[in-house]
């Protein structure tokens, strides 16, 4: 085996997080007075992805963006509304819609037990575990970190440092991080020195000064770079 500890992203690399964004926040539109067509839902996830990397950068402090993505949405299309209860609707309903992308969970299930494997998210605590218990994914990990009790983000290296302190230890050596965003997940393995396994499904260019140990693209690959069959 090559790695002994893998670091797992959740949202776009193991959960579906488009398909329960689209239902919580078509259910909190139509709430509210506001269609919930496929272009009304993808410009609030435009939105949406903008302040996280907003929060990536220090830019925004999470509580602010929280609410802060429905004022923009809301002031977008014209429209008026209490911002800040459209997000405790919306986060309430996110909580309870987990789904896992196909293949996520043979993936789990092959390497259950031969590494230590563990979650990091940048997401908000109760949603996460929430939608971790709902799609059945939690049992598959010896722990799950979330940003939101560690006090900072993806890609910081005090997330990273916080996150070996309370696993015992790692080796950066046989240390993997797996995940689909360049900004958070691979910027962060490369910050903190361990290896990088892109999850592209999509098969995005990477740029020319990103320098990434794997880039792949299905699930069956990841499971061959973990168990050292690459």
């Amino acid at each position: 085996m090559k790695y002994d500890v893998v670091l797992f992203d959740a949202d776009g690399t193991l959960l579906d997080f488009l398909k329960s964004e689209k239902e919580a926040v078509g259910e909190v539109m139509s709430d509210n007075g506001i269609e919930p067509t496929d272009e009304n839902i993808r410009l609030y996830s435009e939105i949406n992805a903008g302040l996280w990397k907003k929060l990536e950068r220090r830019e925004i402090e999470k509580k602010v963006l929280l609410y802060r993505r429905f004022e923009l949405l809301l002031e977008a299309l014209g429209k008026t509304g209490d911002a800040k209860e459209m997000a405790k609707a919306y986060m309430n309903s996110l909580s309870t819609k987990g789904y896992l992308l196909d293949g996520a969970e043979k993936m789990c299930r092959t390497i259950n037990g031969k590494v230590r494997a563990y979650i990091l998210t940048n997401g908000v605590e109760f949603i996460q575990r929430g939608r971790y218990a709902r799609c059945g994914i939690d049992k598959y990990f010896d722990d799950v970190f979330i940003s939101d009790c560690i006090g900072c983000e993806k890609p910081a290296v005090e997330y990273f440092d916080y996150v070996s302190d309370h696993i015992g230890g790692i080796d950066k050596k046989r240390t993997l991080i797996v995940g689909d965003s360049l900004t958070s997940d691979m910027q962060g393995g490369i910050n903190y020195g361990i290896d990088t396994c892109w999850y592209n499904p999509n098969k995005k260019a990477c740029p020319d000064d990103v320098s990434l140990t794997y880039i792949v693209d299905n699930f069956d690959d990841i499971t061959k770079i973990i168990l050292g069959e690459v």
